[in-house]
């Protein structure tokens, strides 16, 4: 929500393209997740955990993710029924050390590490226990929109991918 027109965008790409799935970020309040939703996200995202968000979401069958960073905050986030729990700002905070603390006591809890994470440090934060990456200004670079250079960023995804993938089947072997 932090680009202007946001949620036309959303629309847009949800009308656009069925295979690709829209979400919406920085989400703060449940008049702007209603919006979303009805542009066609089929998943919300906070900076904080707010449980007024996560029910919102819920009630309305569509994947939530709150931030957390605190173990009490991972603790409600999970409890309140939350798909995954967003730990932001990652990277700040202690990166990967940091996951790989949250998942020896939060072993079921679906943690997506988000803040500050690049091309370099992605695979730490996988082999650290992420089952997924938050990625911003990395991914969707804003020269990049301006110019319109949908190319650049998809080039930017299939990056991420190949070392997710790479630090997956790490993780297997």
């Amino acid at each position: 929500m932090t680009v202007p027109g946001a949620v036309e965008v959303i629309e847009e790409l949800a009308r656009n393209d069925a295979e690709l799935i829209v979400g919406a970020g920085t989400i703060f309040d449940v008049d702007v997740a209603r919006q979303c939703l009805g542009a066609g996200a089929k998943f919300l995202t906070s900076p904080g955990l707010d449980l007024a968000i996560v029910d919102f979401a819920l009630k309305h069958e569509a994947v939530v993710v709150p931030g957390a960073l605190t173990p009490t905050e991972v603790t409600a986030a999970w409890k309140s029924g939350a798909d995954f729990v967003k730990v932001f700002p990652c990277s700040q905070l202690g990166g990967p050390t940091y996951i790989k603390a949250l998942k020896s006591p939060f072993a079921e809890v679906r943690l997506i590490a988000s803040g500050g994470i690049n091309q370099q440090t992605a695979a730490e934060f996988i082999l650290a226990g992420a089952v997924a990456l938050g990625i911003g200004t990395e991914l969707i670079q804003p020269d990049a929109i301006k110019r319109r250079e949908a190319a650049w960023i998809r080039e930017l995804s299939r990056r991420f991918l190949r070392i997710i993938r790479q630090a997956r089947e790490r993780l297997k072997s």
